[in-house]
């Protein structure tokens, strides 16, 4: 098992293809889909045929897959992902922060623990400049992690929904943090 990084509570570590089934019980609960796809049910041929590799994906510009599985390091239970993505596989200088945990891993921290320890890694190892996430304007939960974790708000949009899903109508929002106002931080 290749441990991308570990905090107090959690173990970041490289997705296989043994994890398929974790991954088909979290994009199958409606609520944790809910601000993705509007609450649908994942089918087996999703998770084995898009969303596996996309997860499994190595980047040449960071020298690190942007997708990591996400366990409780006491249980070694799995919790569900972060990302931590070049925006161009090429480059390091702006990654893409995202995260999708199971709900029992709700209200307990785990999302800001996660993202705080990607940042500094980011940061401090892999050369990062800046790091950017995205979320429905309604999704309070999310936005409030990304600004636990240091990321201020930069604007709204009108996101593109090829399928609208409730609240889409109400746009998406961007936050960042650069390696200057992180540096400022600490």
């Amino acid at each position: 098992m290749h441990i991308f990084l570990e905090t107090g509570r959690l173990v970041l570590r490289a997705f296989t293809e043994a994890d398929a089934d974790n991954l088909f019980a979290l994009n199958d609960d409606p609520e944790v889909m809910r601000f993705i796809n509007g609450g649908k049910p994942a089918s087996t041929e999703t998770i084995r045929e898009y969303t596996l590799p996309r997860l499994l994906h190595d980047y040449p510009g960071t020298g690190t897959r942007g997708y990591w599985a996400a366990q409780e390091k006491a249980t070694g239970a799995f919790l569900g992902w972060f990302e931590f993505r070049p925006l161009d596989e090429h480059s390091r200088a702006e990654v893409e922060l995202g995260y999708r945990l199971r709900k029992y891993a709700w209200g307990r921290g785990y999302a800001t623990e996660g993202s705080r320890a990607l940042i500094d890694k980011g940061f401090t190892e892999l050369g990062v400049k800046r790091v950017i996430a995205h979320t429905m304007a309604v999704n309070t939960g999310s936005r409030r992690v990304m600004e636990k974790s240091g990321l201020s708000f930069l604007r709204s949009f009108a996101g593109d929904w090829p399928e609208p899903i409730p609240g889409s109508e109400h746009g998406d929002v961007d936050y960042e943090l650069t390696r200057t106002a992180w540096e400022q931080r600490q």
